[in-house]
């Protein structure tokens, strides 16, 4: 992979608040066109890196480049070529979509910016509401602004900070499909989510916590890395097993999914040994492939808390 197929390059970078390193040394390279997960529990430093990304913050320590431009020094470069979406609705409520729109775009310097409004909404499907209030406007109806707004000025990147928090699941797989429309034309996507859904339909993956990078790569390559072992076990008295299961050597953790329990741990014979420990003839106990979500717990127990 050349330079030149990346969008984004970056190594070592750091910020410190106040004493505390909230984001230490994180390296990351992003693809053109690819849609990158960036997930982590919340303090964990995502949304800082990504200011840094798009020319919001500078870097205390580390260097590297986005859409070419340098993250230290041309940050201004940085910010006409990328699209910041934020976890907060941060458009103007008692403006209407039209006029929210017409605004950012004038803070663009979009050409024809009438027609460029226009194309915006009819791309995300908001003609019918253009003269609704925004502060009158749905979870996602209000995400569907904020995307549109985000590639009005048509971005070479997306930076995405949990987008779809706080909207049903029908509008939640609506923007996945544009997302995948717009990285199939060639818009690279970087996207922090909690939603392990979600997370699974990136190309990529990289988890952060407490600043630090833990994990990257593709699902399955995450999923190996981690090295868990995973037992589902179905049957009577589940509550009961899990809290005998719970503390023992080797078992990490302990999670109910519906009628079954998710037993895992990176120790594999402690955790057949505590499991062998408990066993009832009336349980079914199977080994299962661990989920993304079983991983994600498992790193975020093994992180070393970063506020101290």
């Amino acid at each position: 992979m050349s330079a030149t197929d990346l969008v984004i390059d970056v190594a070592g970078v750091t910020k410190i608040f106040d004493g505390r390193t909230v984001v230490n040394a994180i390296d990351l390279a992003v693809r053109r066109g690819e849609i990158y997960g960036f997930l982590g529990p919340n303090g964990s430093g995502k949304t800082t890196f990504i200011r840094m990304l798009c020319g919001l913050l500078t870097p205390d320590a580390g260097s590297g480049t986005c859409l070419g431009y340098d993250v230290r020094t041309q940050q201004a470069e940085i910010k006409a070529h990328v699209g910041y979406m934020t976890q907060r609705f941060s458009y103007y409520e008692d403006l209407t979509i039209r006029e929210n729109l017409d605004f950012i775009a004038r803070v663009y310097a979009v050409p024809d910016r009438a027609a460029a409004v226009q194309r915006s909404l009819a791309r995300l499907g908001l003609e019918n509401r253009s003269d609704q209030l925004a502060g009158q406007l749905s979870g996602g109806w209000k995400q569907r602004l904020a995307l549109a707004a985000c590639l009005i000025h048509q971005p070479q990147l997306l930076l995405l900070d949990e987008p779809t928090a706080g909207v049903d699941p029908k509008a939640r797989r609506e923007f996945w499909d544009e997302i995948h429309e717009l990285a199939a034309r060639g818009l690279t996507v970087l996207i922090t989510t909690h939603y392990m859904d979600e997370a699974e339909r990136c190309d990529r993956l990289a988890y952060i916590s407490f600043g630090k990078m833990l994990a990257c790569g593709t699902l399955a390559e995450v999923l190996t890395e981690a090295k868990l072992t995973t037992w589902t076990v179905t049957g009577p008295g589940l509550r009961e097993l899990a809290a005998a299961l719970r503390g023992r050597p080797g078992v990490e953790q302990v999670v109910a999914f519906g009628n079954s329990l998710h037993v895992s741990g990176r120790d594999a014979a402690g955790l057949e040994a505590a499991i062998a420990a408990v066993r009832d003839p009336r349980n079914e106990w199977t080994r299962a492939s661990a989920s993304l979500e079983d991983v994600f717990i498992s790193l975020m127990k093994g992180a070393k808390d970063n506020f101290t």
